[in-house]
């Protein structure tokens, strides 16, 4: 048996993840994205058996990927307020650029159940919820759970660009000003948060 061409099967997930999380078409067929990479569909069957492997596969490199980048600035040495700062950034920037991925995840794991959600490090997130503890015990944060302070940033960033179709046309937005909107939600955010 020939071995796979891992360009071919780079080119098979990066189309995928653009259909399922940028354009959220969120049923597109292997047909679909063979037709979207510029080949047939025996060529997705020959490197991913079936859609949903493919799913599996490309959601779990994307959610690990994010995972990393917010791992990575939660257990960075950065002050705390610049901290929540560059986790908006980071989210935000993923969010708009795969505004899809967070309401797949939903439709996926509803369907799919929750094995679809595996291999996230969660070392980050154990001691960032002690770091958000320590915070409020200085007075610069509400005190709480810190898990509903993780759980407000989150939404507060997620629930606008899960909601964009609704909010652009409600509010008589193009794409453009719809992504200044939420530009401007960083900084309105952070005020939120913080004493």
């Amino acid at each position: 048996m020939p071995a796979k061409d891992t360009g071919t099967e780079e080119l098979i997930k990066s189309t995928a993840k653009k259909l399922f999380f940028k354009e959220g078409k969120l049923h597109a067929t292997t047909q679909d994205i063979a037709d979207a990479a510029g080949m047939n569909r025996s060529a997705v069957h020959y490197y991913f058996r079936t859609r949903d492997q493919l799913i599996a596969l490309v959601f779990a490199e994307s959610m690990q990927a994010l995972s990393l980048r917010l791992g990575e600035v939660m257990s960075s040495n950065m002050p705390f307020r610049k901290k929540i700062k560059e986790l908006i950034d980071v989210f935000t920037k993923d969010m708009m650029e795969y505004p899809f991925q967070e309401v797949f995840l939903v439709t996926e794991i509803n369907t799919a159940g929750q094995n679809l959600v595996t291999k996230i490090d969660e070392g980050p997130v154990s001691s960032f919820l002690s770091e958000i503890e320590k915070e409020m015990q200085l007075g610069t944060i509400e005190k709480t759970d810190p898990k509903h302070f993780l759980i407000n940033l989150f939404s507060l960033l997620s629930y606008p660009i899960m909601m964009s179709p609704i909010y652009r046309q409600f509010f008589a937005m193009d794409e453009q000003q719809f992504a200044k909107l939420i530009s401007e939600r960083r900084e309105l955010i952070l005020r939120m948060l913080f004493k």
